[in-house]
């Protein structure tokens, strides 16, 4: 257990280190300070609300008579196309792909000009812009917007 807690102080740290860095080498300002802090601010925000929200997700569904018997976690969603935005989605599946679900890519396109459409991707990685690749047999099964 104090392994795990050392653990996440340490990923803390390196945000806040990696953050504070970015902000004084000026490499932020062609992102916009104030998007950068929402945006990490945000990551923290959806990892540390996951499971309880995830729990309640399952407990409303569970009550309404539709309860999920896939394995679900809650993960960020990261835009990409139109600037970054932070949210989260539960995605549901097998145990294993969820397991190895990061985030959910999120990529905004226009159909003929006439309709706007959001495709949404189980991922395998929190950086879509580094590398990721779809998690087959995972889907999205709800959508949590977050209040900043």
């Amino acid at each position: 257990m104090r392994r795990c807690v050392s653990l996440r102080k340490g990923k803390s740290v390196l945000i806040i280190v990696s953050v504070m860095v970015l902000l004084l080498s000026g490499i932020a300002y062609t992102v916009g300070v104030r998007d950068l802090i929402s945006v990490v601010g945000g990551g923290l925000l959806v990892k540390s609300l996951a499971e309880p929200i995830n729990s309640f997700i399952n407990e409303v569904t569970l009550n309404k008579g539709v309860k999920n018997m896939s394995a679900t976690k809650v993960v960020p969603i990261v835009s990409v196309g139109s600037g970054l935005y932070i949210g989260a989605a539960q995605v549901s599946g097998p145990a294993n792909a969820v397991a190895q679900t990061k985030a959910v890519a999120r990529l905004e396109v226009s159909f003929q000009g006439r309709a706007r459409v959001d495709i949404l991707i189980p991922i395998d990685s929190e950086n879509p812009l580094e590398r990721f690749r779809r998690v087959q047999g995972v889907g999205v099964s709800a959508i949590i917007d977050l209040k900043l």
